[in-house]
């Protein structure tokens, strides 16, 4: 670095400083692995070693410092990364934290990431980004589960570059045989997961050793620093980065004689008179004006923000995406993807998700759970769920087409997020593998009558009235008595129910969460038809979660779907309990009963709320009714 003493507005040391700095290429790397292994430590001392640091932040580190027994007086590095209170107080990494790194050979940006397995989610935010990475293990403890896990993450990433720092080297007395061994288990178990450019060095962040400089210590170790591989790794780069592509962002409509298309280049480059696709359309056009914070430019590179206008005009919207006409996005509604599960609440094939991508949201559906990866083994098993930090392949089906790329091939286009629509947390984050043929083979048949004719020759409005609440709340009985009111006015209904179902269409399923997800998405499907067919349906399911309850609501139009909860206590449920099923899950007989041993989740906002406890279900039956006439359902009445 420069002496500030030296540093004088356009002085030539300055310019040649600058000039040089730029002309330096940049590597961004996460460190990584499991809790305690001292990564904060080691990228402080990586960053201090090599003259990262200010003359203030050292001061800063002088003022923080610990008082070691044994070793006087030791700067704690981790504080350079660990900047949160609750950080510093419990001495872990929590959020992810990023520093700048200027050697003389290459800029750096650094990503220190959390080891907890909780905060699994802010490894691999951090790390989506990264071209390598420094993979940790504390040379007393060796390889564990989460080490395992982040390496995996690493490679699911694409992270071909990886260093592995054995680190507290100095408390197993620099031993080679302990650090062979974590070099043997930890090749053997890289090579199966696909990383096998990986450099094993053994290292102290406490005192330095082989850091930015081989130490005295490791004279059997004949490799280099962990900086000398940051320094002289080279990254992988897109292998057509001269194709061109685009997410649109805003179309911006500045006067009535301009319309322009408003993002950032993911990849490639763009010329004024290239010829480009808009997806999902699959429409050609030409760029006529291509506009950077500049001004108009003829070219333009990856990275850049830009609005782009077109010789002519085709519909394109927000959530679209353009591309060059040679090495497409497959543009699909159904793929087959890996995904790290990041939330409490496990993953159930069938359940609803919000899908977010660089082009925009779609709704999305976990059509199959094929498998989940044990991370000790990496034997894949059968699943029907996934769990917090499990690995698992699956298919996901969408509620409309967009582009997507194998992840490998493009990060871009080939990464994705799912969202919880309850809450809006994001529960996970995925690599596309593959489009499903299926997708592309279905082409939905257009048939001459749709569901509002089929109604009108009914003389009805269709609808379902979904009645929810714990078992022995009554929704059998008042859906019985209110099926029997519509069909003596004439009206044309279906009543289904929860046991009858389950005698038939879904037999095979059982009482687990994942079945009881599948149970009402079927069932849901089943309610769909039935509105097309033009009737009302009178549907009666426990149906103990939200989310399901929200998808049969979603597959159908605003005014056509009702929910109603049956609201009555479980200790009235229990006392009615005309099934006798409340006495068979208490005495552990049945498991996995609603209310007993598997939740139920009360709907937050239904569309009729009923009391059972002082009414009588005629009552109860009548109020419906009468509910349905406000809405509109019920046009006549006899």
């Amino acid at each position: 670095m420069v002496h500030r003493s030296e540093v004088r507005v356009g002085s030539p040391k300055i310019k040649k400083y600058l000039d040089q700095h730029l002309r330096k290429d940049r590597l961004r790397f996460v460190a990584c692995g499991s809790v305690d292994d001292g990564k904060s430590s080691l990228l402080g001392r990586l960053v201090f070693d090599s003259d990262g640091l200010y003359e203030d932040q050292i001061n800063s580190l002088k003022l923080d410092r610990k008082i070691s027994s044994k070793k006087g007086k030791i700067l704690d590095f981790s504080l350079l990364f660990d900047g949160l209170l609750a950080e510093r107080e419990q001495g872990i990494t929590i959020d992810v934290a990023y520093r700048y790194l200027s050697t003389k050979k290459r800029n750096f940006i650094i990503i220190d990431t959390p080891g907890h397995e909780q905060y699994t989610r802010n490894m691999a935010t951090g790390a989506s980004n990264a071209e390598a990475a420094i993979i940790l293990v504390d040379a007393r403890r060796g390889l564990l589960e989460q080490t395992r896990r982040h390496s995996f993450i690493i490679s699911l990433l694409g992270i071909k570059h990886v260093a592995v720092a054995v680190n507290k080297m100095d408390l197993v007395d620099w031993s080679q045989k302990i650090f062979q061994c974590i070099s043997d288990e930890y090749t053997s178990f890289a090579s199966k997961i696909g990383l096998t450019q990986t450099l094993i060095v053994p290292t102290s962040a406490v005192t330095g050793e082989n850091i930015c400089q081989i130490g005295n210590n490791t004279p059997w170790y004949e490799g280099g620093t962990l900086l000398d591989y940051l320094e002289n790794v080279k990254p992988d780069h897109k292998s057509f980065s001269s194709e061109f592509r685009m997410p649109v962002q805003w179309v911006n409509r500045a006067n009535q004689n301009f319309r322009g298309l408003c993002g950032t280049i993911s990849n490639g480059t763009l010329r004024v008179g290239q010829k480009i696709t808009a997806l999902p359309s699959d429409i050609v056009t030409t760029v006529e004006r291509i506009i950077s914070p500049r001004g108009d430019v003829d070219l333009a590179n990856e990275g850049t923000a830009i609005t782009l206008t077109l010789a002519n005009e085709i519909d394109i919207s927000r959530g679209d995406y353009l591309s060059g006409i040679k090495n497409k996005p497959e543009v699909t509604d159904q793929f087959k993807a890996t995904i790290v599960w990041m939330d409490k609440k496990p993953l159930f094939s069938g359940r609803i998700y919000i899908l977010r991508t660089s082009s925009g949201f779609a709704i999305a559906q976990i059509t199959s759970l094929h498998h989940k990866v044990d991370l000790s083994t990496l034997i894949s098993h059968s699943t029907k769920s996934l769990s917090l930090n499990e690995i698992g392949i699956c298919n996901i089906a969408l509620d409309r087409v967009i582009p997507l790329d194998n992840y490998k091939k493009d990060k871009e286009t080939g990464s994705f997020i799912l969202i919880d629509r309850s809450d809006c947390s994001t529960v996970a984050c995925g690599m596309v593998e593959h489009s499903l043929r299926r997708a592309q083979n279905i082409i939905p048949f257009k048939v001459h009558l749709d569901k509002k004719a089929r109604a009108s020759a009914n003389q009805q409005k269709a609808c379902v009235i979904w009645f929810t609440g714990l078992s022995g709340a009554g929704k059998s009985t008042i859906a019985d008595l209110v099926e029997y009111k519509l069909h003596s006015s004439g009206f044309k209904t279906m009543s289904l129910d929860g046991d009858n179902m389950r005698s038939g269409l879904n037999r095979d399923l059982g009482f687990t969460e994942a079945d009881r997800v599948e149970n009402i998405r079927r069932v849901a499907e089943v309610t769909k038809l039935m509105v097309d067919a033009g009737l009302i349906v009178l549907a009666s399911f426990i149906s103990p979660f939200r989310s399901e309850r929200q998808f049969a609501r979603d597959l159908l139009e605003e005014d056509e779907f009702y929910e109603v909860f049956i609201d009555t206590p479980i200790e009235i449920c229990e006392k009615r309990d005309p099934k006798g099923l409340y006495k068979k899950a208490k005495s552990g007989l049945l498991p996995n009963f609603t209310g007993i041993d598997s939740p139920y989740e009360e709907p937050a906002n239904p569309d009729l709320r009923l009391d059972t406890t002082e009414e009588e279900p005629e009552t109860q039956a009548n109020k419906i009714i009468s509910f349905l006439k406000e809405k509109g359902i019920l046009k006549w009445w006899l």
